[in-house]
């Protein structure tokens, strides 16, 4: 019989995180510290939207681009905290940032077209890359830098076959963030290089040391910018499975046709949940955000007591704690601990070779939670 599958998708290994989490599934007593999810309930007014669009009878499809209405907050929403205008015609509601991601590289690379991927970083965007026919070009960040992405570094990757960077700030799983003045450096390459930017900027919200910036809000970066967002992390929506894209006309056209013809549009329930969000969330974002704060500081603190070697991230919602003065490799670290100790971790190496050496961390999670994985760290490192 002849091979079924193609030999693309068998160059790509199954996501680094999901292994650990079909183990703690099913292994009693567990704590994961791992999933990258809210432990919030969806605001309770937000899910009244959905359940009154249910009774309303709203359960038709949307226009393949989604809602106008929610289109329309989208663009106040960017305009208000990023000073960014966009139109209707430059947005368009995505099956959360992750679909954003795929068609996005579908719709601009043709074989062989390099794009930069800054590592440690999101598990989606190397095999999205190869998958629309692209080759990653891995970028390792350094902790000296606090993991962000320098303009020497960026220079040094860029090749004639370079079309487009990807921005993952804040930064999952380091925690790290890109201010204005970092910014302004790589935009300036950007522009004499002729790329594309695709800035993911799903934590946007979740920033704690001034405010998110985004790169598209630079002058000359609009045009070069695939903006993708969402509102899994910052309104606890993650199972409503919701973002959205702005980009210019050219491209969204682009991505578009591949929703159109793999997707259709988005949950029409969860689109109507979304303008509800954007409308009246803001007061729940501060009081998630305060909350994540607080579990920031609790475990870096906590951290630091025991000894880890930690660099203070001032986004998302992970610690990216160093192991190797513990002298075993990060998967042989988060295996032991979840083995003697049934506490979830994720290693470093789930997102790119150069996270070997450390953890992902999350604390969206109770501090009660917290606490009880913290004891059981403590009580696991003291046997080593």
């Amino acid at each position: 019989m002849r091979d079924p599958l193609s030999k693309s998708i068998r160059t790509i290994p199954p996501s680094g995180i999901r292994r650990f989490f079909d183990i703690v599934s099913e292994m009693e007593d567990a704590i994961s510290l791992g999933v990258g999810e809210p432990d919030f309930d969806t605001p309770w007014h937000i899910r009244e939207e959905g359940i009154y669009s249910l009774e309303q009878g709203r359960t038709f499809y949307t226009s393949n681009s989604g809602l106008k209405e929610l289109k329309e907050e989208i663009c106040k929403y960017l305009r208000k905290t990023q000073n960014i205008k966009y139109n209707e015609q430059e947005v368009f509601i995505t099956v959360g940032g992750s679909e954003a991601i795929d068609i996005a590289f579908r719709a601009m690379l043709d074989p062989g077209d390099e794009v930069l991927i800054p590592q440690p970083s999101y598990v989606s965007y190397e095999p999205c890359t190869i998958l629309a026919g692209g080759k990653p070009v891995i970028i390792e960040l350094k902790e000296e830098n606090e993991f962000r992405l320098t303009k020497e570094e960026l220079i040094d990757a860029i090749t004639d076959r370079t079309k487009i960077l990807v921005l993952p700030f804040p930064n999952n799983p380091t925690g790290a963030i890109m201010e204005e003045s970092d910014l302004l450096e790589i935009a300036d390459v950007i522009r004499e290089k002729d790329i594309y930017v695709m800035s993911d900027e799903i934590y946007a919200e979740l920033t704690y040391s001034g405010k998110h910036v985004s790169i598209a809000s630079l002058p000359g970066m609009k045009e070069r910018t695939i903006l993708i967002n969402g509102f899994s992390k910052a309104y606890a929506m993650t199972g409503w499975r919701l973002g959205y894209v702005a980009a210019p006309e050219i491209i969204l056209e682009q991505m578009l046709k591949i929703h159109q013809f793999a997707i259709m549009c988005a949950p029409t329930t969860s689109q109507y949940a979304a303008v509800e969000a954007l409308r009246n969330g803001e007061a729940d974002v501060s009081r998630m955000r305060d909350s994540y704060n607080k579990r920031r500081r609790f475990l870096l603190n906590e951290l630091d007591k025991m000894g880890f070697d930690c660099f203070t991230p001032y986004g998302a919602f992970y610690v990216f704690p160093s192991i190797r003065k513990f002298g075993m490799t990060s998967d042989e670290f988060a295996e032991r601990l979840l083995k003697e100790q049934k506490v979830a971790v994720v290693p470093g190496t789930a997102f790119g070779a150069c996270g070997e050496g450390y953890l992902r961390i999350s604390y969206a999670y109770s501090i009660e939670n917290l606490k009880l994985a913290l004891e059981r760290i403590e009580a696991f490192i003291k046997t080593l």
